[in-house]
């Protein structure tokens, strides 16, 4: 029995399935966990998802971005982007099903036993891994038992961008949502820098990657991630940062986490450019 983390796939199911005969993924006993933004801007999002959806507790998968802004456009919250590959999804005759499995899905994961932490982008450095577990519950409290359309009508906009213990409403939801699903950078006392991103070195003055902070509470705790396609590949005894850019003609990429193991990567056509 093996795991396997997998980077951001974003509807690229031709890559996604080549990447896992090249692993020799065994359905029936090995596990995947995806980093989040299954769908979007990739030609197969349909196909993703229903991929992923019928690997049922062989996959762990976190929301990411693009994951959320389906859902916000599903239920109405939120128009198509132009650059959005998602009609298929929202025309497909199984869309509810597939939503409602979508929706039910974290924004974080941990497993206390391997002590590793999965989430789609990073964390503000006054959260602990236990208190990110927490407010990433809140949020999906909301999405599996509260107003969905609300919260969506509200999830989008870059304010609040600093913790504070008594955010309260849809401000304090939101910058939730912000920090692990969108952040990159940030400043060392927690604002977030959410309009930049580019790789390390080209962040605003005074801000640096969230993993970068000093003395950030989550420092020492091992977190997957994904979302950063012009980071890359990082791999440190704290992060593994695994977008490794297949939208934009890079490789998706796949690492064992346990047993500590092999890499594996496919290249990708890419259907898109930065920007």
């Amino acid at each position: 029995m093996a795991l396997y983390a997998i980077g951001d796939v974003q509807g690229c199911y031709d890559e996604l399935r080549a990447l896992l005969d090249a692993l020799h993924f065994d359905p029936t006993d090995d596990t995947l966990w995806f980093v989040g933004d299954l769908v979007n801007r990739g030609p197969e999002s349909l196909a993703t998802l229903r991929f992923v959806r019928d690997l049922g507790e062989r996959a762990v998968t976190v929301l990411g971005n693009h994951d959320l802004h389906l859902l916000a456009v599903a239920w109405e919250r939120s128009p198509l982007k132009r650059k959005d590959t998602l009609q298929g999804v929202l025309d497909a005759p199984d869309r509810d099903e597939l939503l409602d499995w979508l929706v039910g899905l974290p924004l974080l994961h941990h497993d206390a036993d391997r002590e590793l932490t999965l989430l789609h982008a990073g964390l503000p450095p006054q959260w602990s891994i236990d208190q990110a577990r927490e407010l990433a519950g809140e949020v999906h409290a909301v999405l599996r038992n509260g107003d969905r359309a609300a919260y969506f009508a509200h999830m989008y906009g870059d304010t609040p961008d600093r913790w504070e213990p008594d955010l309260a409403g849809w401000g304090r939801l939101r910058f939730i949502t912000n920090c692990l699903t969108r952040m990159r950078f940030c400043t060392p006392e927690g604002r977030l820098a959410l309009s930049a991103k580019g790789p390390p070195g080209s962040q605003p003055p005074g801000c640096l990657p969230w993993f970068e902070v000093p003395g950030r509470a989550s420092a020492g705790a091992r977190i997957v991630c994904g979302h950063w396609s012009a980071l890359g590949l990082v791999e440190r005894d704290d992060l593994l940062a695994i977008d490794t850019g297949c939208l934009w003609g890079g490789t998706l990429t796949a690492q064992r986490l346990d047993p500590p193991g092999g890499r594996w990567q496919v290249d990708c056509a890419g259907v898109s450019r930065p920007g």
